[in-house]
């Protein structure tokens, strides 16, 4: 389907027809719907569960907003671009806006306050700019490149995982409520981190994640961990119960 930045919260109307006959978590099929061109504002806004929505080219501000379960991948049009995916940006601001669910791979950068409120929905992208995970509240966000100033200012919830080979991301990182933690082998972090990666390698073909992948114990290294602290103590404490509950 070909696609330009009029088009306006593309497949929001389609979610709402599979809600009514599925509601929102009983839909287990696969729609599958591939676009070419520039989206416009909020491409993929309330993606339910099943619905696969694959952009080849860029999109406006608001992608994926509201996100509540459905998968969506961005990677430049090859046959019309020259340019270096992950040094370029492909979406616009405030992606991810009030996300509940679902998963993103973007294979190129992403504008301003990337994730800002999301609460569950899993994301992968090359590079972001300012206010990054910005009250974010819940899920994850992979980014394999470089964050602009002010990332996780009022962020409660979830977990970052920033690809940092430059040691770049200790100036503009917001430590008001959270911490950087070091990512250790064969750890929980380390599954999941690899997992998404991979992902994103799948989806996309990005070559970023390619490299990393290619030399992922030397590459490790450069992750760091961005949880908030009050997060991370009702993280430990649920651990501990079920350990109790375990041996009880």
């Amino acid at each position: 389907i070909s696609i330009v930045n009029t088009d306006r919260s593309v497949c929001a109307r389609i979610s709402g027809e599979i809600a009514k006959d599925y509601g929102n978590k009983g839909f287990n099929g696969n729609l599958n719907l591939i676009f070419k061109g520039s989206a416009g504002q909020s491409f993929g806004a309330f993606g339910i569960k099943g619905l696969k929505l694959i952009l080849k080219g860029d999109a406006n501000d608001y992608f994926a907003k509201g996100l509540s379960g459905g998968k969506i991948v961005v990677s430049p049009n090859i046959k019309k671009s020259s340019f270096i995916a992950e040094n370029n940006i492909i979406i616009g601001n405030v992606a991810l806006y009030g996300s509940t669910g679902g998963e993103v791979y973007i294979n190129g950068k992403a504008g301003e306050r990337f994730g800002v409120r999301n609460s569950a929905a899993k994301a992968v992208v090359e590079g972001i700019g300012n206010h990054g995970c910005e009250y974010m509240t819940g899920g994850t966000v992979v980014v394999l490149g470089e964050v602009g100033r002010n990332f996780g200012a009022g962020m409660s919830g979830g977990i970052a995982y920033v690809y940092d080979p430059d040691s770049s991301f200790l100036e503009n990182f917001n430590p008001e409520l959270s911490d950087i933690e070091k990512i250790l082998k064969k750890s929980e972090d380390e599954k999941l981190l690899i997992d998404l990666v991979n992902n994103h390698y799948n989806y996309t073909s990005s070559e970023v994640a390619n490299r990393i992948l290619k030399n992922w114990d030397s590459e490790l290294k450069y992750f760091k961990k961005i949880i908030p602290r009050a997060y991370a103590k009702i993280l430990i404490k649920e651990k501990n119960n079920s350990r109790e509950k375990v041996n009880g």
